[in-house]
């Protein structure tokens, strides 16, 4: 019989129990997928459990008039909790152009977010082929985060709508040269009227002075 002391004991525990810490990782449970039409009725329209670790087989579609919502609780491990960054993902693999909805979430864990077209920009929505939707969970610490395709997403557009042209980015760089008209600087009189001035007042001094000094004094 193999026996263990204490101190080898209490080792192979503190071992195990770091092994777990270390083994610990994001992600979510309690998750369902729906998609709900203009105008259904309370259980109409598509509604499927999400898993954390198998995509869904179908590609979900999703029409101009419909809207996608995704409610799910994040967890650390096995403990319901909020993480720092939780989000859907829709990713065009041909194009390589991807864009983000974060989830809504509470100090539950419980989270929900909603998509509908006029979320989707506009290089998406004219995709010929499904988009790939992840859903991504992480937060600071040790955890290892969580990354998942979860499903495809088909988008139904409505021949009778053109889809938004999309705006030119802005891009910054080398501009044309700005030429700038100053305003030419003041110029001084001709010199001659000038002088007639000067003139005029140095013969205005001696009558001034004159009439300053015979004025009466008054006590």
């Amino acid at each position: 019989m193999l026996l263990l002391n204490p101190l080898r004991i209490a080792a192979l525990t503190l071992c195990a129990t770091s092994n777990l810490v270390t083994a610990a990782s994001w992600g979510f449970s309690d998750a369902t997928i729906s998609v709900q039409g203009k105008g259904t009725g309370v259980g109409g329209g598509f509604k499927e459990k999400l898993s954390g670790d198998r995509a869904l087989p179908k590609a979900i579609q999703l029409s101009a008039t419909d809207t996608l919502k995704i409610i799910l609780t994040t967890q650390e491990g096995t403990t319901a909790k909020r993480p720092h960054q939780a989000f859907l993902g829709i990713k065009d693999v041909n194009t390589g152009l991807e864009t983000s909805f974060p989830f809504s979430v509470k100090e539950s864990g419980k989270g929900k977010v909603e998509l509908t077209h006029k979320d989707i920009p506009s290089q998406l929505l004219s995709s010929p082929t499904p988009l790939s939707a992840s859903i991504v969970v992480a937060s600071f610490g040790s955890s290892k985060p969580y990354y998942f395709r979860a499903f495809d997403l088909s988008i139904k557009r409505d021949p009778g709508t053109p889809v938004a042209a999309s705006e030119k980015p802005l891009r910054y760089g080398k501009l044309r040269e700005i030429h700038h008209t100053f305003k030419a600087d003041p110029k001084s009189p001709p010199k001659i009227v000038s002088l007639v001035f000067t003139l005029i007042v140095l013969a205005a001094l001696p009558g001034l002075f004159v009439t300053v000094c015979i004025s009466p004094t008054y006590a």
